[in-house]
């Protein structure tokens, strides 16, 4: 019997289900495929046994409880994932079982072979010697960002209630909507959720452990042209697109994703549209250090200030929000979330890899909130669309790595 026989045939049946995320819905969750997803989950965690299991109203995350089996006082610690997919196809996702994969062969997705996972293409490819993997059919995403982190949470509770000689305090776990958005963490209910401490269950492959990421802010442009018939358009006409060309071309040149790495934060435009008459520019601005996060923003509205003072006129609009912040602020102040994290996978043989984020998680968010919630690796690669695939052993990891922090925070009872 294997050690965690819920962990793959529970991640199978969710990925099946679409849950993909509503960037244009204002409800909360963002679409009703989230909500019918989040009650199915919040019987299961009932069925288990599990106390005060409940939705929050005020988030849409559904809460569970359980409880301590120890009466020394230990922190309360919390394990979270998002249930919502990304901005690619969700519907009737076919996982396939590539067993003992040798790390060199080129692995066919679905019957026609349009799209293949290429050691070449994806060299990570070859750290998955005699590894089962899980991958796409070639034509949805698979959804282990972040079913796998709901399976493996799941997974973790259930060996636990298994295996009462295993002490722990009280364990609480979130699963939410929206993440993949941005918008999910928004209303996350920190009393309601009642941990001390936290962990999304969201990062990458085997050994990640993040607590920093970008600062964040969504940039929108908007602006206004003159347009008239190219035969008069001699010192009258002003092209919105030819503005919004000029706007963009003012900004870093090397300060675009596809020029930076690290540390280095970025200007992403990510949608321009537009005709002589006006045109609309939208950006994600980055920056891991929060002066810098501040000054880029500060470049931002600057070009578009001087640009209006030399049309003479207010042609551009600016508006600019914050998405989130670095939670590495937060944590830095008492880095114990971390190093337990540390310790637990180096003692479940997991070499861990701390890095910057060059995104953001709902830690991100949660952080600022009160509760640290750095994030631990759920195992998925090349997430968001059809090369997604991620391992059974790596997963199975990280319920070792749960269940380690559990038992460590327990000790220091």
């Amino acid at each position: 019997m294997e050690k965690y026989a819920d962990l793959i045939p529970n991640f199978l049946e969710f990925v099946k289900v679409n849950t993909r995320s509503d960037e244009n819905s204002g409800t909360i969750p963002s679409s009703p495929r989230e909500v019918d997803f989040l009650n199915s989950l919040e019987q299961r965690l009932k069925s288990m046994g599990l106390s005060n299991v409940h939705t929050n109203q005020q988030s849409g995350y559904v809460f569970a409880t359980l409880e301590a089996n120890m009466d020394n006082k230990v922190p309360t610690i919390g394990f979270i994932s998002h249930i919502d997919t990304a901005d690619f196809n969700s519907e009737n996702i076919n996982p396939q079982i590539v067993e003992n994969y040798d790390g060199e062969s080129v692995i066919k997705l679905g019957q026609s072979g349009e799209y293949t996972l290429d050691p070449k293409v994806f060299p990570n490819l070859k750290n998955y010697k005699n590894h089962t993997l899980i991958t796409t059919d070639g034509t949805t995403l698979l959804g282990a960002d972040d079913k796998s982190g709901v399976a493996e949470i799941i997974a973790a509770i259930n060996y636990l209630m298994q295996h009462n000689e295993i002490k722990h305090g009280t364990i609480k776990i979130g699963f939410g909507p929206d993440e993949e958005i941005g918008t999910g963490a928004d209303h996350f209910d920190v009393k309601d959720f009642g941990a001390d401490v936290a962990y999304t269950v969201d990062g990458g492959p085997e050994g990640e452990l993040s607590y920093e990421t970008f600062n964040a802010a969504e940039a929108k442009v908007q602006i206004t042209g003159t347009n008239v018939h190219p035969s008069d358009a001699k010192d009258i006409m002003v092209n919105a697109i030819q503005v919004g060309i000029d706007f963009h071309q003012k900004l870093p040149e090397h300060d675009r994703p596809e020029n930076t790495e690290k540390r280095e934060g970025f200007y992403h435009l990510d949608k321009f549209n537009g005709t002589v008459d006006e045109a609309q520019l939208s950006y994600i601005i980055r920056d891991h250090d929060r002066q810098k996060f501040e000054d880029r923003k500060k470049l931002f509205r600057g070009i578009a200030d001087q640009m209006n003072l030399d049309f003479g006129k207010d042609r551009l609009k600016v508006e600019i929000h914050d998405q989130y912040y670095n939670m590495g602020e937060i944590i830095e102040k008492d880095p114990t979330v971390v190093n337990v994290a540390e310790q637990a996978m180096k003692n479940v043989g997991v070499v861990p890899n701390i890095f910057p984020v060059r995104g953001g998680t709902d830690g991100s968010k949660i952080s600022f909130m009160g509760l640290p919630t750095p994030n631990l690796f759920a195992g998925g690669e090349n997430m968001h669309g059809r090369f997604e695939y991620v391992s059974e052993q790596a997963m199975e990891k990280a319920v070792d790595t749960i269940i380690e922090i559990v038992k460590l925070y327990a000790e220091k009872g």
